[in-house]
């Protein structure tokens, strides 16, 4: 690819010393970093030219309006390959990403998505002034046909994959019914289309927007609905009131605003991208096999039942087949994360290794034996692994922190994905021969290293001393 060479060396007069191909998520560009000995910058191939050209014009054009977007630097004749500035690897998505998995955002978090949404009502106004629709790509306008383009590809390659049984023909009058709500919002608006977490960039503590080529001229409330109700942004209802207010009240700088009009076109927005949100994980999910987009379709949906709380008396099929389809077998058993739990045993290998309740095949079991023992101590015969002395003989005899250490490792490794990945049951065992010195030992201290490194749930059970104690998540 000596196209992107030429233009990294043309732009920095530097060899290029070093290539590494990013991850482009859904996207069919490709990404990469390139780097001399004192530049980097990100290297793009598309083989769309429209599609690029589109970025390349937008990139200038928000540049020059003073939003916050990778500078674009160079690109081919044939517009293939393109090279722009590099904002580092930091994702918006990645930062919130406690808040994410806890439901519960600190106020760092908040800050920087409450900069996000003032960015955005910029981003939207400012970033269609003066601006040249026609070069967007494929549509340069939010219309009908893309409505129902996008209203069709989640009947086609979400619904019909359900085998639910529904009427096209009253599916198709809703559809249009919605098309015309949606329409009757007029503005000359910048409409980034595709707004979340994962096409913002954080550096220096600041929000960059990426990834916004498909763009086109449109209403201000396809954007927030798309941010505010992203699916695994897992935003309480109050911190999207918020979120909102903010948003509000920085688009009130730019123009007039009525909120309680806006809210009201809102809802039917947020029902919309919705839908559209679903036929995109259908189509990457089931049909491309591409895993991140499955494993978000239990948060779509979750987001889609609490949507269906609101009343949309204006499309009472389209409503009637939604509660259907969320109330589905396969998707009634596919819940949304729950937070982990972790459960540490002790045991003797004389009695059996432990039962796992949760059904998941029992974890990990680490085997003391080898450890040097106690118990063959008599001053030692009425003591178990919590006692000080016993503590003392194990740790200055040598063999139990290194062997802990490596357990600890492994563990470690385990409740971080099982974390990520939302698993909701991990089992840790220790055994040896009584059940009453080393294995005691080892439960308590992985047991009190799991909930301060990770704060989740720990329940104890010292199964041979008949102690069970739950270690509250921090």
């Amino acid at each position: 690819m000596n196209e992107l060479e030429n233009l990294f060396k043309h732009q920095t007069n530097e060899k290029l010393l070093s290539k590494e191909e990013l991850s482009a998520s859904g996207s069919n560009r490709r990404y990469f970093r390139l780097e001399s000995k004192t530049h980097t910058l990100i290297g793009v191939e598309g083989t769309s030219i429209e599609e690029n050209n589109a970025f390349i014009q937008m990139a200038k054009h928000f540049t020059k309006q003073g939003l916050p977007v990778p500078k674009f630097l160079d690109q081919t004749k044939d517009g293939r390959f393109y090279i722009q500035e590099d904002l580092g690897d930091v994702l918006l998505f990645d930062v919130i990403s406690e808040g994410r998995k806890t439901g519960v955002f600190c106020e760092a978090e908040k800050e920087i998505l409450r900069k996000t949404m003032r960015k955005l009502a910029a981003f939207q106004v400012l970033g269609a002034k003066d601006f040249d629709f026609s070069v967007c790509y494929p549509q340069p306008e939010f219309n009908e046909r893309s409505i129902l383009w996008d209203l069709n590809y989640f009947k086609y390659c979400f619904l019909k994959s359900t085998g639910l049984d529904f009427q096209e023909n009253l599916l198709e009058d809703d559809f249009s019914r919605l098309s015309e709500i949606l329409l009757r919002s007029h503005s000359n608006t910048f409409m980034y289309r595709d707004f979340q977490s994962r096409n913002v960039m954080v550096k220096v503590n600041e929000p960059y927007f990426i990834d916004f080529q498909g763009g086109r001229k449109g209403p201000l409330y396809y954007d927030v609905a798309s941010f505010l109700w992203q699916a695994k942004a897992q935003y309480s209802s109050e911190l999207r009131d918020e979120l909102l207010q903010v948003y509000l009240d920085a688009l009130k700088e730019l123009q007039p605003v009525d909120e309680d009009d806006f809210r009201t076109q809102l809802k039917h927005f947020v029902l919309f991208r919705t839908l559209q949100v679903l036929g995109a994980y259908g189509f990457r999910g089931y049909f491309e096999k591409k895993p991140h987009f499955l494993q978000s379709i239990p948060f779509a949906l979750e987001n889609l039942r609490a949507i269906l709380k609101n009343k949309y008396s204006e499309y009472p099929y389209l409503l009637d087949i939604l509660k259907q389809m969320t109330d589905l077998k396969q998707f009634r058993e596919v819940t949304v994360r729950k937070p982990l739990v972790v459960k540490v045993y002790s045991f003797s290998y004389k009695k059996g290794i432990p039962n796992d309740n949760s059904g998941n095949g029992g974890g990990f079991v680490f085997d003391c034996r080898a450890v040097n023992n106690p118990g063959k101590y008599e001053r030692y015969a009425h003591s178990t692994g919590l006692d000080e002395s016993v503590k003392q003989f194990l740790e200055e005899d040598g063999e139990i922190l290194p062997f802990l250490e490596h357990a600890f490792a492994m563990v470690d490794a385990s409740v971080r994905r099982y974390k990520d990945r939302g698993f909701a049951n991990l089992m840790v065992s220790f055994g040896c021969t009584g059940g009453q010195h080393r294995s005691v030992y080892s439960a308590q201290k992985i047991a009190e290293h799991i909930n301060s490194t990770f704060g989740v749930e720990v329940q104890l059970i010292h199964r041979e001393q008949n102690i069970e104690e739950i270690l509250a998540p921090k």
